[in-house]
């Protein structure tokens, strides 16, 4: 999908600056300093688009420290603003990554993580594109990686064929489902649900949105 370019964006990104960490040294050398504060648990968010999710959630949670990374500089521009400008949110415990999926290891240690956030990711649906989708085998390496050894993969979609090939690849890299929704919001699953852009438009429009919890590994 291609995004329009934002007017003013460096000034508009730069306004936003105490939310985005750039320096991936600091933050690889301890996730928790650019929050100022260790809290409870660390979270993150992968593709977090316009920042309903990631804003709503730190507002919720003001005891987790919240990452939540977008690849594309002009989406991330509406997230950091939505989050300085919303009167609920609370900046100290959310921080946002310019950045690609498959660079995460370049700025996170291993197993620091106790929740992993894929919400509406792009289903990639040509079959040559398989590769791409953020649930594919490669990219779930990576999160196990990142989870600690009892974190939690949350992945939530509209496209049931995607969410059929990711239940393909947890299989394939060792991960286990322990929860799963065809129709989250008609499930005991919605309980303190965040709803993301993408996820309000869908469900007004009458159409399930489908989730699963997924472990590390089946030990």
């Amino acid at each position: 999908m291609r995004v329009r370019k934002k007017k003013h964006g460096e000034e508009r990104l730069a306004a936003a600056g105490q939310l985005l960490c750039t320096d991936k040294e600091t933050v690889f050398a301890d996730a928790n300093a650019p929050f100022g504060t260790v809290r409870d648990a660390l979270h993150l968010e992968i593709g977090c688009g316009k920042g309903k999710f990631s804003v709503g959630m730190a507002a919720l949670h003001p005891n987790v420290n919240f990452y939540a990374v977008e690849k594309i500089s002009d989406v991330m521009i509406c997230a950091a603003e939505r989050a300085m400008q919303c009167a609920e949110t609370r900046p100290d415990n959310l921080r946002f990554i310019i950045g690609d999926a498959k660079t995460l290891t370049e700025w996170f240690k291993p197993h620091i993580f106790d929740c992993i956030y894929l919400n509406f990711s792009d289903p990639w649906p040509k079959a040559g594109h398989y590769k791409r989708r953020l649930t594919y085998r490669d990219f779930l390496a990576i999160y196990k990686t990142l989870l600690k050894q009892d974190g939690v993969l949350r992945l939530k979609t509209d496209n049931e064929g995607l969410f059929d090939f990711s239940l393909g690849e947890f299989e394939a890299a060792g991960m286990k489902v322990v929860k799963l929704s065809r129709d989250l919001h008609a499930s005991p699953y919605a309980e303190g649900n965040v709803m993301t852009e993408y996820e309000t438009n869908f469900t007004e429009r009458g159409m399930p949105i489908y989730f699963a919890e997924v472990v590390p590994s089946l030990v």
